[in-house]
């Protein structure tokens, strides 16, 4: 069982930054792909990036990619979600996940995704 818990969300001006955090239970982390996705009000889950079990490879969404970047440290079994450039459209909740399977592919899709944070919100004033 792993037990993912997301902080960092809130209310921030548009142009402005926010770093997500992720806090993975566990001894295993370093063999997780980890994944970051949002959900804003009346639409469906989207993949926001994606970042290898080393932290050498990452992937993005086209509508983050240049603003957000993805990081994390194994040996505190944390995932970073660092947004610059916030815009309104970024309003929603982020969530990250792990892929605890022995793929390679840095997954977009959430069914490829087998644990979840609770989410944290992130607000994006224009």
């Amino acid at each position: 069982q792993v037990q993912l818990v997301e902080s960092g969300g809130g209310l921030v001006q548009a142009g402005g930054s926010l770093r997500l955090s992720c806090a993975a239970s566990g001894r295993t982390f370093s063999t997780y792909i980890m994944g970051w996705f949002r959900q804003a009000p009346g639409k469906e889950r989207e993949f926001v990036g994606g970042i290898s079990r080393s932290g050498g490879s990452t992937r993005y969404a086209d509508s983050v990619k240049g603003r957000f970047t993805i990081s994390r440290d194994n040996a505190k079994n944390t995932v970073y979600l660092q947004m610059n450039s916030l815009k309104p459209e970024d309003t929603a909740i982020y969530y990250c996940a792990a892929d605890i399977s022995a793929r390679d592919y840095l997954q977009a899709s959430t069914a490829r995704y087998d644990y979840w944070g609770q989410g944290t919100q992130v607000t994006v004033s224009s």
